[in-house]
């Protein structure tokens, strides 16, 4: 398996603790060509704080991957394309668009194009996973979905270390938002990952921004058939990425910056543990949380706390089933007459049947 590919399949999997194999279609001028993917059919009993009860069922997290790779004298590339269906720009609650998850080139130990952002490198390959499609790295330096896959995207991979040039968060930034990081892997199977990431903060103050820098720390320890997780971070302009800043949990429209324009702390951690029981039974729990040190004036809550228990069961080899409980104490996105996305804050049980191919 080529680099690229190496890291296609790691950036894929850091979410979902599950087996994938790309299914090869085969060669044709010296590439080979590749499809991936898996059709997820969920349920969700939503179990709110404040209103009543109600059920989502849905299949719109499917997707499907092509990749082609090829080598090109000392050279190995790799391009891939990802999309799922949860465009929700339409208005029918049966029909939904394409959306682009990932486009991407990879030429040796550089990658270019749309894909994660360097955050996410340095905490969900040593998370514990979980079946939550919203928030599923809360407590951790990547946790915000809505910026986890920037426009565009540049790494550059030598030995442990990845350092990541980014499409910014803040449009009118003069420079592209960066993140530095090293892992280190052990023989026994422990992982530890440090990452530094910086950005030019825009304040409100006509087109004056601030550089907001933060430190991330994460780990995995492997003990036989239990692997423990533990995720900090702590820093300036770093909530636009973690999910939770001075208003909130706004999506894009996280704020690093409080009503005079100065820039706030943004501290976060997770605790995970994750035991395979069984050769087709795994058992998750986790927690994550973050905390901005100032928040906007009538806001109930300074931090956004996030609990999963999740059961997984491979029932056939490529067929997964899963049950997940999990609780959190605001919002994860405001509501929106144009977007589904919304998540309040209460309880949730997901159950849900994931086919790979």
């Amino acid at each position: 398996m080529t680099t690229g590919s190496k890291l296609a399949v790691s950036v894929m999997m850091a979410v979902v603790s599950a087996q994938v194999s790309a299914v090869e279609l085969g060669e044709f001028n010296g590439t080979t060509f590749a499809v991936d993917g898996y059709v997820k059919a969920e349920g969700v009993f939503i179990m709110p704080d404040d209103g009543d009860n109600s059920f989502e069922g849905s299949a719109r997290q499917s997707r499907i991957n092509f990749s082609m790779a090829r080598t090109i004298g000392e050279h190995k590339t790799l391009a891939f394309i990802e999309g799922d269906f949860w465009d929700d720009s339409t208005e029918a609650d049966s029909s939904y668009a394409w959306r682009l998850r990932h486009a991407y080139v990879s030429v040796d130990d550089v990658t270019v194009g749309q894909t994660w952002n360097g955050q996410f490198f340095a905490t969900a390959p040593f998370d514990v996973g979980m079946i939550n499609f919203f928030g599923s790295g809360t407590g951790g330096i990547a946790g915000n979905g809505a910026v986890v896959r920037p426009d565009l995207v540049l790494h550059y991979k030598l030995g442990g270390a990845l350092f990541s040039l980014q499409d910014p968060a803040y449009s009118d930034a003069d420079y592209p938002d960066l993140v530095a990081s090293y892992t280190h892997r052990t023989e026994s199977g422990h992982a530890f990952n440090v990452a530094v990431t910086g950005r030019d903060v825009e304040t409100g103050n006509g087109d004056a921004s601030e550089f907001g820098a933060a430190l991330s720390v994460a780990g995995k320890l492997k003990f036989g058939n239990t692997d423990l997780s533990l995720s900090a971070f702590s820093g300036e302009g770093a909530g636009v990425y973690a999910g939770w800043g001075f208003n909130g949990a706004r999506g894009t429209a996280t704020s690093d910056v409080d009503e005079s324009g100065d820039l706030i702390t943004t501290t976060g951690f997770s605790a995970g543990i994750a035991h395979q029981f069984t050769d087709k039974l795994q058992g998750i729990v986790r927690y994550g949380q973050v905390e901005a040190d100032e928040v906007a004036a009538g806001m109930d809550e300074d931090t956004l706390e996030m609990t999963n228990v999740t059961l997984i069961y491979n029932y056939l080899p490529k067929l997964e089933l899963g049950l997940e409980w999990r609780d959190q104490n605001v919002a994860n996105r405001p509501p929106s007459a144009a977007s589904t996305s919304q998540r309040p804050a209460g309880s949730q049980v997901e159950v849900m049947a994931r086919y790979r191919f």
